[in-house]
């Protein structure tokens, strides 16, 4: 269950992000408008722009594969402020989770997962995952999914979801 959601979906919505990325760039393209304009957008003025969305969307992933292995995940200086910079964190990202079996996550459920933030509190693994984790990736990707939207971006639902395996 662990490597099916943290390595997974959180790779397969990484990889919807970097796909909408491209639609935001020939959307400028075609409307005339510089990418750094969307790529500092935000939805109200209290709220991260778009870059800062993609940042904490990767964080989130490579922090709880981390986190819940009780590996190393690369750091990055946060400083992207282009869209092949953006592109070039969400694939190193994927890059980075791909690297991940399903024996990495053995004990995870059980792991106390904490933080700076959170005082001295924890939460199993399997808190941390389905508590902060799913939620914070969702959060952060639908925002800045939102953001474009509200910015005439035309991508939809099906961009969001990417592919579905579907049978027959």
């Amino acid at each position: 269950m662990l490597y099916d959601l943290i390595i997974v979906q959180f790779s397969k919505m990484l990889g919807n992000l970097n796909h909408i990325l491209d639609k935001a760039n020939q959307n400028a393209d075609s409307r005339k408008i510089q990418m750094e304009v969307l790529l500092n957008s935000r939805l109200a003025p209290d709220q991260f722009n778009f870059i800062r969305q993609i940042q904490i969307a990767c964080d989130t992933a490579k922090l709880c594969a981390a986190r819940i292995s009780g590996k190393d995940s690369p750091s990055h200086d946060d400083s992207e402020k282009t869209l092949s910079e953006l592109k070039t964190r969400i694939e190193d990202t994927i890059k980075y989770l791909k690297g991940f079996s399903e024996n990495d996550f053995a004990g995870g459920m059980e792991r106390h997962i904490s933080q700076p933030r959170w005082e001295g509190k924890y939460l199993t693994g399997h808190e941390y995952v389905v508590q902060h984790a799913v939620p914070n990736i969702y959060f952060h990707i639908t925002t800045a999914y939102s953001i474009l939207r509200h910015n005439g971006v035309d991508i939809g639902k099906k961009d969001f979801l990417g592919e579905m395996p579907f049978k027959k």
